[in-house]
């Protein structure tokens, strides 16, 4: 048997649309994050349990853990018979990189199970197409933070899906997620299908800016150049009240505050522990809207999807 944990995922975080992607892992030690168990069967079977397993689909072929799996065989060229358990610990539609947790635990535990048959970079470019059938355009910046830890750049250039740039580790995040839904294909749908050359070239600026501010590890100006010129002015309509969120976090203290991924998550970007439980407790109060809704105080999960005991 092979049990697999993939972490929850920051995409875009504002100055990095499609090409910028942060995992995280709560403070408190409790896994974020999608778990996948894996073992031989007579036939290829699917369980899902977790606590938002009710959102996953009833038709097996409408099931991630499926596409997985059958473009898994397709690529090997043949059927493995395994029983798959998606424990489905990630809310659909959260703006978390919940698909991505899904596929890139079931592949890797596939791939596992089969004894690594595709190196990690195969793997990576299976991923992002199964994203990109679930989102509507294929993209990595879920997928590749989530498989490889870290702050992952996506270069997706001969061959070269990602790499790792340097992150300001002292930087405290915060997500908080209201407890509804929003469709990552249709938070995509709302942006315009052309942008000016003045905003173009402005985001160019912020993120080949934010950077080279990573690397040469230029905190403040990360800080000043983390601006969403290209989502949120379009996305921000789906959060009621977001500017006024927005206004009172910064003013308890946070250093950046965005839209995770295609939202209704919000992030937030502290430096202090103090600021961080100050506005994780706000938010808990008053962005949540259900039970189901959270509040995490988190640093970077650096491992990525990893394997682990029962």
């Amino acid at each position: 048997m092979i049990k697999i944990y993939a972490p929850a995922s920051i995409g875009n975080i504002n100055v990095g649309f499609d090409v910028l992607g942060v995992a995280i892992a709560p403070k408190n030690g409790s896994l974020l994050g999608d778990i996948v168990t894996i073992k031989p069967d007579n036939h290829f079977h699917v369980n899902n349990i977790g606590k938002f397993s009710f959102q996953l689909p009833k038709n097996i072929k409408n099931n991630i853990v499926w596409k997985c799996w059958n473009n898994y065989c397709k690529i090997i060229g043949k059927k493995i018979l395994v029983s798959i358990t998606l424990e489905k610990n990630m809310p659909i539609g959260s703006g978390l990189g919940s698909s991505a947790c899904s596929v890139v635990s079931t592949l890797v535990a596939i791939n596992k199970f089969c004894n690594k048959p595709l190196n990690s970079q195969q793997l990576l470019h299976i991923m992002g197409k199964i994203e990109g059938e679930i989102s509507g355009d294929p993209h990595y910046d879920n997928v590749a933070p989530c498989y490889y830890g870290g702050l992952q750049l996506i270069i997706n250039e001969n061959n070269l899906i990602s790499q790792p740039i340097p992150f300001f580790k002292k930087w405290i995040w915060i997500v908080a997620w209201p407890g509804i839904k929003i469709s990552t294909s249709i938070a995509r749908s709302i942006l315009p299908s052309q942008y000016d050359k003045k905003i173009c070239i402005k985001h160019s600026r912020l993120l080949s800016g934010f950077v080279h501010a990573s690397h040469t590890n230029q905190e403040s100006l990360a800080i000043n150049l983390m601006k969403d010129i290209i989502a949120e002015p379009y996305r921000m309509k789906l959060i009621p009240n977001f500017l006024q969120i927005k206004k009172k976090i910064l003013k308890l203290g946070a250093i950046n505050f965005g839209i995770s991924g295609s939202g209704p998550t919000i992030f937030v970007i502290c430096n202090k522990q103090k600021n961080a439980i100050i506005i994780s407790e706000w938010l808990s109060k008053n962005y949540l809207k259900n039970k189901y809704g959270f509040v995490h105080i988190c640093n970077l999960d650096t491992i990525g999807t990893r394997e682990i005991g029962e």
